[in-house]
């Protein structure tokens, strides 16, 4: 007596490959999904964390800088009517 059936086998190689089938196109979906996004971002010319941090520096020190500089201005400007006091 046979315990598989031969018409049982079909369907499960059938199904098996089915599901193989099926994996296989959803790779593919899933890399070709991967691929438009990867496009998408660089089409969007966005700049790289380096990039990012060297303008974030810059600006950080001129920031900086204008501080110094708006001392500087404040105490010329106390010198300027200092002077003009002076001279009336």
């Amino acid at each position: 007596m046979q315990t598989k059936s031969p018409a049982f086998d079909d369907i499960a190689n059938l199904m098996t490959n089915a599901f193989g089938a099926a994996k296989g196109v959803g790779d593919e979906v899933r890399a070709a999904a991967r691929a438009r996004g990867d496009k998408f971002i660089a089409d969007m010319d966005l700049v790289s964390r380096d990039e990012f941090e060297a303008v974030k520096m810059m600006a950080s020190s001129a920031s900086e800088e204008i501080v110094t500089l708006k001392a500087q201005v404040k105490k010329l400007e106390t010198a300027v009517r200092s002077l003009k006091k002076a001279i009336k």
